[in-house]
């Protein structure tokens, strides 16, 4: 029996260690078919097709009178107020989609207005990125607090499988919230504090922009002419697509107890929100008319909703209408990560011979550092392409993306000019003609050149009046330099 022991032990033992032998094996197998399941489907970008090219008609983006009106939300706290107000005000349903909701301090008061909502019997429906709908909300009891109620339906949009790793891209982008067909707010915030309220410090916040429309013809027999359909029928489709899939069905039991005590803290947040602000609450719809401009027409353009490489619809769309621009060209980014393409598209811009300016972050402000690290790399080739390229040196960092062509012309929306933006997310744009809202937007870019600078051709700078040095410090050129080399083959994704 003791030799039997033995030699049991010696074959565990060899077993055990041809199992050690082998698990490095495995995981370097699994890592090296999660990269290429991640990047080779990808690796070529798809063009346009010639059917969408023959029919695209710059025309149709202008007009001569619309139904919507629209106005400008440029400011983080009066984001998070209108964001309230259009949930407080909706009667029969509210769709809410956004790339990223976060559990914090601007998120728990939507999370709370969202609540009541469903409470008194609107429909409400929330749709997010899977990934980010993963990391930020599946582990929050307020969001189980939400899912969980009847009127309240969360889907996540291509939940990221590790098995096919090519889900981990093709992510939605969207940011839009619809209330009943009478409001619409379309623009680049994501759900937390650095982008709404007045919750964090200044550094950690961002400038972003939103349009809000407005249907003047709601509740009429014209309430159709409003782009909120188009905008309601873009949702269905994204919502209904199998990639998107109902996160909860109920609260788990180890939640329950926790849902029950958020729910309450809900409770007692809106109350809180509604008594601090009473006046922006009880405001009459007619109030819309004065607080909004008017349009001459309402184009609304998005990407493909499939989860592979896309069709660039948006970014062709609007190199188009730039191209056909006769007096001015401005065009407002985070970040520009560009292939060869859009090199070329952004150069025949700027042959037109029309004043092309272009607004970025500047690698001292901007707070994506995989982007501002490409531009440090890919800078001359920017400014290769013939644009005016002013780099933004504000008190903090621009999310912002607009877009005006000539003074009438104006588009803001969820789209970055980055490869990202152009061939793998959902993304949307709203191309409003209107002379009145363009005027607006105008004025704010013109203000935030004042705290930029842009290189002449023959490479000095011209410094905006409130321009505010921000030179980075050795450690930070080196780490952007490493940085700028080890992310070359991954551009594509950033």
């Amino acid at each position: 029996m003791k030799h039997l022991f033995i030699k049991a032990g010696g074959a565990g033992g060899r077993h055990v260690h041809l199992i050690l032998r082998i698990l490095p094996v495995v995981f370097l197998c699994y890592a090296v078919y999660l990269l290429l399941g991640m990047w080779l489907p990808f690796l070529f970008q798809p063009g346009v097709s010639k059917e969408f090219q023959r029919g695209f008609d710059k025309s149709g983006f202008y007009g001569t009178g619309s139904v919507d009106r629209a106005a400008l939300i440029d400011d983080n706290v009066a984001a998070l107020e209108i964001r309230i107000r259009m949930i407080e005000e909706a009667q029969k349903r509210l769709i809410f989609t956004n790339f990223d909701i976060r559990d914090c301090e601007s998120g728990r008061d939507v999370a709370a207005a969202l609540l009541a909502a469903a409470e008194r019997g609107v429909q409400v429906q929330v749709l997010t990125d899977g990934m980010n709908g993963l990391v930020s909300m599946a582990s929050s009891p307020v969001f189980y607090a939400l899912g969980a109620h009847p009127n309240i339906e969360i889907r996540f949009y291509n939940t990221p499988n590790p098995l096919m790793p090519w889900t981990f891209n093709g992510r939605l982008h969207d940011k839009y919230i619809l209330s009943d067909d009478r409001l619409l707010l379309a623009g680049g915030r994501n759900t937390f504090d650095k982008f709404l309220g007045d919750y964090v410090p200044d550094p950690e916040k961002s400038h972003d922009l939103d349009i809000l429309f407005y249907n003047s013809a709601a509740g009429t027999a014209d309430s159709g002419e409003s782009v909120l359909h188009q905008v309601e029928q873009y949702f269905q489709m994204v919502w209904s697509d199998s990639h998107s899939k109902t996160w909860l069905e109920s609260a788990p039991f180890f939640y329950r107890k926790s849902v029950l005590l958020e729910t309450e803290a809900l409770h007692m947040r809106h109350s809180t929100w509604r008594e601090a602000h009473p006046e922006l609450l009880s405001k009459q719809n007619t109030d819309y008319i004065e607080a909004t401009v008017p349009l001459k027409a309402v184009t609304f353009i998005h990407n493909p909703i499939n989860i592979l490489a896309k069709e660039p619809l948006v970014w062709w769309q609007l190199q188009q209408l730039m191209e056909g621009a006769e007096e001015r060209v401005y065009l407002q980014t985070p970040y520009a990560v560009c292939d060869q393409s859009m090199y070329d598209g952004l150069s025949r811009v700027a042959g037109r011979g029309v004043p092309f300016s272009v607004q970025i972050n500047s690698m001292g402000v901007g707070d994506n550092f995989m982007a501002s690290s490409d531009y440090y790399r890919n800078k001359a080739r920017v400014l290769d392409t013939g644009a005016q390229v002013w780099e933004w040196y504000g008190d903090y960092s621009s999310h912002g993306k607009s877009l005006l062509i000539d003074q009438d012309l104006a588009a803001v929306g969820s789209y970055n000019l980055d490869m990202r933006s152009t061939y793998q997310d959902t993304e949307l744009m709203l191309a409003v003609d209107s002379p009145e809202l363009n005027a607006v937007i105008r004025k704010e870019a013109e203000v935030n050149k004042t705290y930029s600078r842009y290189m002449t051709p023959e490479g000095t700078y011209i410094n905006g009046e409130n321009y505010v040095p921000r030179e980075m410090s050795a450690g930070k050129k080196l780490f952007y330099g490493v940085l700028r080399v080890l992310i070359m083959p991954f551009r594509r994704f950033l």
